[in-house]
């Protein structure tokens, strides 16, 4: 199992809370990047000839921002320069205050089957403090565009002035409009973001609060029929993010596009954060890696325990043997 993963590094405007490489005041750079992108992917098709892909995850920033002409020309470009299994799940992040039934119809069309929702809260007041720019009834448009299609929504828990009422609701509000798939993830208040000041301000719900909020969001999922695979991750049966468990297991994955992350043959390797410097490695005919990893066999038995006990299904003794040729309870059992 492997995996792609695009990153579109361009949104409306920086969330207060978000510490990715996003460029808001650059989007009229897409249609140079995206070509960069395209350029990038074709460098790599010879060393990964021998990989068949079975996800795609188009992220950002907002990959929704840009034309959906760019988006089905990124597709044209992944199926042309590598293979992907029958039935790939092809997944596109997009921020209801961005969608159009245009758009969702040129996705399709290209390919994308799965949809990955940034709803965050179901409160208005709360979507405004953290500098989202869509509101609960433009996530309810944005539902009812999806309507059918395999769609999973994002819920953000640790906000300012959050209650358990509050999560409850932004759970139930993402359910009843059709996700079936939901990510709940803790608020983490990065050192250079704006939020970062409520945090030590002492504006933002300590560690036990949070805890409280994800216990309520859990016992509510659990109640609308919502299994946890994975500590932020919960799905309707056979609803799994299969991309998300191909990190969580250790699998192969591939990254284009500035800030992007990949693993392949246990060596790490992660493109510049620098949108500039992309795109003068990328022209120069050069990759943009700044950061290149190769994990030991230690550190490759560190990663799949931790990695493992994330999910609900734990670490597997006997494929933990097969692939490291030692007893999972002899490593515990250690001293």
């Amino acid at each position: 199992m492997a995996g792609i993963y695009v990153h579109i590094p361009f949104c409306k405007s920086k969330c207060r809370y978000c510490d990715f490489a996003s460029f808001p005041d650059k989007i009229y750079l897409a249609e140079s990047y995206m070509a960069c992108v395209y350029r990038e992917m074709a460098k790599r098709k010879d060393e990964l000839k021998n990989y068949t892909f079975d996800t795609v995850y188009i992220g950002g920033g907002t990959p929704s921002v840009i034309g959906e002409n760019f988006i089905a020309m990124l597709m044209a470009a992944v199926k042309k320069n590598f293979r992907l299994k029958e039935g790939a799940e092809i997944t596109i992040e997009i921020n209801p205050g961005t969608i159009s039934e245009g758009k969702i119809k040129t996705y399709k069309k290209c390919g994308i089957n799965r949809f990955s929702v940034g709803l965050q809260t179901a409160i208005d007041s709360q979507l405004s403090e953290i500098g989202r720019i869509h509101t609960l009834n433009e996530f309810v448009t944005c539902a009812k565009l999806l309507k059918g299609e395999n769609f999973s929504a994002d819920v953000m828990i640790g906000l300012k002035d959050q209650t358990a009422d509050d999560v409850c609701k932004t759970v139930e509000v993402a359910a009843a409009f059709g996700a079936s798939h939901i990510s709940m993830y803790a608020l983490t208040p990065e050192d250079g973001t704006p939020i970062y000041s409520d945090y030590l301000n002492g504006e933002l719900p300590d560690g036990d609060e949070v805890a409280g909020l994800y216990e309520a969001g859990r016992k509510k999922l659990k109640e609308l029929g919502f299994a946890r695979y994975e500590v932020s991750n919960f799905c309707k049966e056979g609803r799994e993010s299969r991309h998300n468990l191909n990190y969580w297991q250790r699998g192969e994955y591939i990254g284009f596009g500035v800030s992007a992350s990949s693993c392949i043959n246990n060596v790490r390797f992660t493109n510049t954060y620098d949108l500039d410097e992309y795109f003068k490695c990328i022209l120069s005919d050069n990759f943009a890696v700044i950061d290149r990893q190769e994990i030991d066999k230690e550190g490759q038995e560190e990663e799949y325990i931790m990695l493992a006990l994330r999910t609900a299904r734990g670490v597997d003794a006997e494929e933990y043997e097969k692939l490291f040729g030692r007893l999972f309870q002899k490593v515990c059992s250690a001293d």
